[in-house]
This record gives C-alpha cells, structure tokens and sequence, in this order.
C-alpha cells in the first residue's frame, strides 16, 4: 500500500555528532508524524550511533561513502534513488552538498530546497569568490533557499544573487525541555573538576579546524598564566571528538596545562555536561546560528564567542555574554578573565540569555516554519503541475 504522505529526502554531507546534523534530528522528531516522511541520504556516512537520536521507526538512512573530489559520480545512484523513491521535496544542506540538487532536478523532484547553515574554514565569512560562483551556478536549480541567520541571508541577496522572495530565514531553535538550567554547577560523573569552589569554563564542539579550540587553548593559557587565582579555581573542559583530538592534546601539554583543561571526548550527555559548567565558550572561526550556543543559553549559561556568522544575533554583547574577533587570543583571554573576576555579572548575563532563547528561539517556532514551507512549497508544485496538464488540454 502506498503511503500518502509526501517524502522528504535530507541530503547532507555526513550525518554525524555537529549542530547541523542536530537541527535535522530536532526537526524530525518534532514534525507530526502524519504530515511527511523522511529518509537522510549522507553523502559520506550516516554514523548508526548518531541516527539512533532520530525517534521514528519510519526513516531510512542511506549512506553513500563519498570519495574526495566532486560529486558527480554519485549522480547516477542519486538519480536513481530520487526516481525510485519519488520525493515531494529534496532538501540540501551547506555547500558540500548543494551539487546534488543537479540529480533531482533530472529525476523530476518537483521542490529541491537548499539549506544554507554557515560557512567552513576555507570560506570564512563567504569571502571566496569562486564559491559566491559556485552557489550562483547552481541557482537555477533550487527552488527556494533557506538561511539560518540574517548575516547569510544577506549574503545570498547581495553576494550571490539570489532574489529575495526566493530565500526563507529560519533560525534554530533549542530543545528547552532538554537544556534546563540548574541551581548550581552540577556535577558530572568521571569529570576531575566536580570541586564546588572551581570555575568551570567550558566548550562543545567536534574538535575540527572551524570550531578553533587551539585559540580557546591558548587564551586559557594566557589566562592561567597571568592570574594565580585563576591558576588555583579556574578549569577548562572541552566536550567533543574530532580529528584534532591528538594535536590539541599536544597543546595542552606544551602550553603547560595539564590538570586545568580536560577533554572530555564524545558525549551523549551533553545537557548535563553543561549544567557542569559555569561559562559557555564557542571559539569557532566560522557559524551559522550556533545550535550548541542556543542550547548553552537555555541551560542559563554567560556565553563567550567569536562574533562571526549568526553568533550577534544570539548573543547581546555586555547583556548576554562577551563577543570577541575570531583567533584573537588576547581578546579572548581578556573576556575569561572579565567574567571569572565578576561571577555576579556573569550570573546575570546567564539569566538574561535563557529568557532571550525562551522569547525567541523556541523548537516549536523552527518546527512550524519547516513544516510551512514545506507544504507551501509542495502546494505550489502540484498547483504548477496541475495548471501545466490544463493548458496542454486546451491546446488539444
């Protein structure tokens, strides 16, 4: 029997622990049921551990096991898994999958939506040119774009091209039954800072060349270094696995930092991991509209971060937390020491943060505007098909 629920394919890159990848999960899991199905195609690998976080039995996960290079030679299975499958909507996300909307433009999918979440660290900030080409080249065969922030909104009209009623700003939303507050720093299990009179610092992320924890490393070095309080009560934990594990290990030690900063690893806890921490750092060169930042602010925690991509949109600097230029060690150092000398103001600029995620940036907003979309787009396609069949009736 067939299902009469129109199929939505998510294309993505990799489908493993980051913040996009969570939106998708979010997104899913909040989205009735009875509206759309869904399966998530992974260009590289859907991780089994990571896809267990979707809660429906009615998704299909499909990994393709990209080599390095272009895509093109995945287009013959694309192709034909968009014929076999017959999505109402294919949905690309980020540059590295924007390619594929080539194949289901030639399987006939009649809405191919492209999601653009932030920049990597070869594009930060989207100032190549040759990739503002690329996503220009690509254009006409996307039928509506959706930006995470303002910044990339932007950066799509005046940069690329792309016209304005063609483009959907949707920012993420954060889980605010999951990333609660606590009254104090909680403990955590197996963590060597659980000491009450430490201030814990703290940062999750995969441990790649974006997130830029080697600047976070050495700005607590500073830090340290400089303050013999600090030395004595303040720690760093960064939650995360990643490729640079190794070398930021290595880090550590050089920068004389053994026994202050702790990596943690992969962790499935992540909630609780935060409710461990008294201040929230997200040091990256490159973001969309942080998922993990909404989430360390729902949790009630001071944020530090870069101000790139989305990041000022969340966070109001001196209210919220401190904003500092991105791989400005010094900078970043300064903004530490400030929130560890006055942990009263830190405390407010916590409390200040989780009412701005409650008012703003709630789960159920990102779901409706999703599911709007959508059906507004798979309205119009049935429409255009329809108006098409009558004309070609009249011309008989």
């Amino acid at each position: 029997m067939n299902d009469p629920r129109p199929l939505v394919i998510h294309v993505v890159y990799s489908f493993d622990v980051g913040g996009l990848e969570n939106g998708i999960v979010n997104l899913i899991n909040r989205m009735p049921a009875d509206r759309f199905r869904h399966m998530i195609v992974a260009l590289t690998q859907c991780v089994p551990a990571f896809s267990e976080r979707i809660q429906r039995h009615d998704v299909e996960f499909i990994s393709l096991h990209k080599g390095v290079g272009h895509g093109l030679k995945l287009y013959p299975a694309l192709f034909r898994l968009f014929r076999e499958k017959k999505p109402a909507i294919v949905h690309t996300r980020n540059l590295a999958a924007l390619e594929m909307v080539i194949p289901a433009w030639l399987a006939g999918v009649p809405v191919r939506i492209h999601g653009e979440h932030g920049w990597d660290s070869f594009d930060r900030e989207g100032t190549s040119r040759k990739y503002r080409i690329v996503r220009k080249l690509y254009s006409p065969f996307v039928s509506r774009y959706v930006a995470l922030s303002r910044k990339i909104e932007s950066y799509l009209h005046d940069k690329v091209g792309i016209a304005a009623g063609r483009v959907r700003r949707i920012c993420n939303g954060v889980d605010a039954s999951r990333f609660v507050p606590a009254p104090v720093r909680q403990e955590i299990p197996g963590s060597p800072f659980n000491d009450p009179a430490l201030t814990v610092f703290g940062a999750v992320g995969r441990l790649q060349a974006v997130k830029d924890h080697a600047s976070l490393i050495r700005a607590f070095g500073v830090f340290v270094r400089g303050n013999p309080e600090a030395a004595q009560r303040a720690r760093l934990m960064i939650v995360g696995g990643g490729p640079l594990q190794g070398m930021l290990q290595d880090l550590i030690r050089a920068e004389q930092l053994d026994g202050h900063v702790w990596l943690a690893g992969e962790r499935s806890d992540v909630p609780s991991m935060m409710r461990g921490m008294n201040v929230f750092l997200l040091p990256s060169l490159s973001e969309g509209i942080s998922n993990t930042l909404l989430e360390a602010m729902a949790t009630r925690l001071p944020i530090i971060a870069t101000d790139v991509g989305g990041s000022a949109e969340l966070v109001v600097d001196g209210t919220t937390g401190r904003l500092v230029p991105p791989a400005d060690v010094a900078r970043l150092a300064e903004a530490i020491a400030e929130l560890f000398a006055d942990p009263e103001r830190a405390v407010a600029m916590g409390k200040a943060g989780c009412e701005r995620v409650q008012a703003q940036f709630s789960l159920d907003a990102m779901v409706r505007a999703y599911l709007s979309l959508y059906e507004e787009q798979v309205k119009a396609a049935r429409n255009g098909v329809q108006s098409a069949a009558q004309s070609r009736n009249a011309l008989r």
